[in-house]
């Protein structure tokens, strides 16, 4: 028996934090004599949990009955295939649903739902029939029927729990809600719907505040719903203001009537998870758009946590500072005790629609797999680490195939191991980063990164974006508005000039009090759009001796349109113009004091300043500032109100001005260079390095201004990455410092992986040192192993 408990934002098994490295297979999509064969995969590929959705529409028969033990097929044999993977050594997370999406037809939902309640399909704005199979999560008819599945189904994985000696460390509460009809930009507007909305917004503004915001009688059923489908124009920022908090709400309901039934049902006692939708076209910018319609079912629930749902293919310059954000946004709405997990973390080569027409190159899920354990992911499952084939549906509804998916016969044709069983080159680059990632497991379940004194501010409120009526110029103005400037600043300059500048840094819920050791510096790229409440944070930040980095326009109204200017009175600036770039105008900026440059610098925009302060930045065709240091109480403000470039010494000269110093220093000429670490509770740190750019660097580096190795230059081959420990104990010896990853190690050895032409590793110990080769040096308790050698194999050190 075990227990599995989440605690200070780990994943503690039997008393001991542990990583849970995993990969998804589809039990129902595989031949049961392939079972062992994809399992034993697993575990070679460095796996110790198997991940598999349970689809609702699979296991439900036509007659009604339920099949989770494989007496009418063995692909639904969810029991059989849980206890082998027990049998096989392996954990396992399961994802019943009711919605479990994975390409399976309704999203796993079965037909006779719909059949027997037509109404469960939403009507959307206009009172047109919703474009996409989700449903009225709160209808009582849905309700009722999931319920009933979760009879069904979580007794089997009950049984089978890790607190009963089974493999099951967690379960999944259905799937990425909310995100059909953000996709779609269909809200759910049903009869049902749109009445609890008007108890929601009577309750919270009152009668005549409710029909103010939306413009109809909240007691006027018809009148009511109307408005809300079609809004009136003078109503419209309210409306979908009132929209987009409601279904947070909403959401947080549904996920708490699945964990009441899924715990009625016998599911306790291991972590459930909830799954953060948001990645597209390889770009993490829409992410939190999840993380913002979620965050209220899972923030500060109890053994429950949230999931990120990552798909971004390559990662490169472009796009890592997107997954490193998603991950800090994801965790500034976590409570104290819930990790950072993904629940599917892209492994494949992307060739999705078998067209050839995407290609990822292997190395991509190294990288990523890297930066997410460095940041503090407890769980990654590999999704979809196993393809196979789609079963006919038990009875065919004439659409073409008659099978449970709508991708064919065959699917995961892009996983590591396709559905034939064969193994593409994303399947050894997998196993190379979970096995580098295993031989530091224990000290990555039990650390933290470590920040350098800023946090990047998160505004939720920000990305309440997902839907709007197409009939508003409003809204639609105030989406484009919010998605210029929000988040990872114009063109994600700020996080990526953060990111590849040398700083890590966590972020911080600005809409949420500021925890005892929030960070003193703030960078927050916003937008005109900026909540009272947060600017009123802003403000109380600075007159309390905090900084502030303010990337974009001055904010000057509140999300539904009210006029705000809170931070900017007390900034003592006032917009006075605006440029913007075109055909005809080109802005440029010039820097002065610190800001100062050797030219000036073309911007797409530039907002001119008005006001107390010093000019830092000054637009050049008006003479005008748009860039100004201010002094508010206690604290300092920089305001850059321009889309400054990605210039790396601007923005660290910025931070520094700020007071920002960076604990970890490189000197490549390149950018491209992500420098992070951790530590765990007894101080052993472990120093991560990945080089996103797509040649080779070379540098010297620098930790708390002390030269690492001894001032010995370091290269990472282009599109890698490298874990160094540093002050890990081996036994009685203490491993000082290396240039090598680590492999394994116990008392009275260690396996090191060389990663360099030469390599060090330099040990404290009063014991005797062999090494298998190399050259071993002994200067009092410190002995240094030279390796010298293009031989990439484990070097074994023993102590005597």
């Amino acid at each position: 028996m075990s227990t599995v408990l989440l605690e200070d934002r780990r994943i503690v098994i039997d008393g001991r934090p542990q990583l849970l490295l995993c990969g998804e297979v589809h039990y129902f999509r595989l031949a049961r004599a392939d079972w062992a064969d994809r399992l034993d995969r697993l575990r070679d590929c460095g796996g110790d949990t198997v991940a598999t959705y349970v689809p609702w529409l699979w296991h439900e028969l036509p007659d009604g009955s339920v099949d989770l033990t494989g007496r009418t097929h063995e692909q639904r044999d969810l029991a059989g295939f849980l206890d082998l993977a027990h049998r096989r050594g392996l954990r396992a997370v399961v994802r019943p649903g009711p919605f479990i999406m994975a390409e399976v037809k309704n999203e796993g939902i079965p037909y006779r739902v719909y059949e027997q309640h037509p109404h469960l399909l939403p009507t959307t704005w206009g009172g047109a029939p919703i474009s996409t199979r989700t449903t009225d999560y709160l209808a009582p008819e849905f309700l009722a029927a999931a319920d009933a599945w979760y009879a069904e189904v979580m007794p089997v994985i009950a049984d089978r729990l890790a607190g009963r000696d089974g493999p099951v460390v967690a379960v999944q509460l259905d799937n990425e809600i909310g995100m059909l009809s953000w996709v779609t930009n269909s809200p759910d507007l049903t009869d049902g719907l749109c009445a609890d909305l008007a108890r929601w917004a009577v309750d919270r503004y009152g009668k005549d505040g409710a029909a103010a915001r939306v413009g109809a009688d909240p007691t006027d059923p018809r009148a009511w719903a109307t408005a809300l489908r079609t809004p009136a124009e003078q109503q419209s920022l309210t409306l979908h203001d009132d929209l987009g908090r409601y279904m947070r709400d909403r959401y947080r309901r549904y996920v708490a009537a699945l964990r009441d039934s899924a715990e009625r049902h016998g599911v306790r006692g291991v972590p459930l998870l909830v799954n953060v939708h948001g990645t597209g076209g390889g770009r993490g910018r829409t992410f939190p758009v999840g993380i913002s319609q979620l965050f209220e079912s899972y923030r500060g629930q109890p053994q429950l946590t949230s999931g990120s749902d990552y798909y971004l293919g390559d990662l490169t310059v472009t796009n890592v500072a997107d997954l490193y954000v998603s991950n800090a946004f994801l965790a500034a709405t976590h409570g104290t005790d819930q990790p950072l997990t993904c629940l599917e973390f892209e492994a494949g080569n992307g060739d999705y629609g078998e067209d050839l027409a995407v290609r990822y190159p292997p190395e991509a899920i190294e990288l990523k797999a890297r930066l997410c354990v460095a940041q503090g992911n407890r769980l990654l499952n590999l999704y979809l680490f196993a393809g196979g084939h789609n079963p006919p549906l038990a009875e065919p509804v004439g659409d073409g195939n008659d099978r449970i998916a709508f991708t064919g016969e065959r699917h995961g044709f892009a996983a590591p191991v396709d559905p034939e069983g064969r193994l593409n080159p994303t399947y050894h680059a997998a196993r190379r980063a979970l096995h580098a990632v295993r031989g530091v497991a224990d000290l990555l379940a039990d650390g933290d990164e470590e920040h350098d004194g800023l946090a990047l501010g998160f505004v939720p409120d920000h990305y309440l974006t997902e839907y709007a009526h197409p009939a508003s110029t409003a809204r639609a103005a105030q989406v484009r508005e919010l998605e210029r400037f929000r988040g990872m600043g114009s063109r994600d300059v700020l996080a990526r000039a953060l990111l590849l500048g040398g700083f890590s840094f966590p972020a911080l819920n600005l809409q949420t009090p500021p925890p005892a050791d929030a960070p003193s510096v703030i960078a927050l790229a916003s937008a005109p759009t900026l909540g009272a409440d947060v600017q009123r944070r802003l403000v109380d930040h600075l007159r309390a001796g905090g900084r502030l980095l303010l990337h974009g326009p001055l904010p000057e109204r509140d999300h539904d349109g009210t006029r705000c200017v809170l931070l900017a009175d007390a900034l003592g600036l006032t917009a006075d113009g605006w440029m913007e770039g075109g055909p005809h105008y080109h802005p440029s900026v010039v820097g002065h004091d610190w800001a100062a440059g050797p030219a000036e610098v073309r911007v797409g925009y530039a907002q001119l300043l008005a006001g107390a302060g010093e000019p830092v930045l000054v637009e050049v065709g008006s003479g005008r500032p748009c860039g100004m240091e201010v002094t508010v109480g206690a604290g300092l403000a920089l305001i850059i109100a321009a889309d400054h470039p990605c210039h790396l010494d601007f923005w660290r000269a910025a931070l520094d001005r700020l007071g920002v110093r960076r604990r970890l220093r490189h000197d490549a000429d390149e950018p491209g260079l992500v420098l992070t670490s951790t530590v765990d509770r007894a101080g052993q740190r472990l120093l991560h390095l990945l080089n996103v750019a797509p040649s080779a660097v070379e540098f010297g580096l620098r930790h708390r201004d002390r030269p690492v190795l001894s001032g010995r230059r370091l290269r990472i081959p282009a599109r890698t990455g490298l874990i160094l420990p540093a002050g890990v104990r081996v036994g009685a010896a203490t491993l000082v410092e290396t240039s090598c990853e680590l492999v394994s190690r116990s008392d009275s050895e260690v396996l090191l992986r060389p990663t360099q032409a030469e390599d060090l590793a330099v040990f404290s110990t009063d014991r005797r040192v062999r090494a298998d080769r190399g050259q071993v040096d002994v200067d009092g308790a410190t002995v240094t192993v030279t390796i010298r050698s293009a031989d990439r194999a484990p070097v074994r050190m023993t102590f005597g």
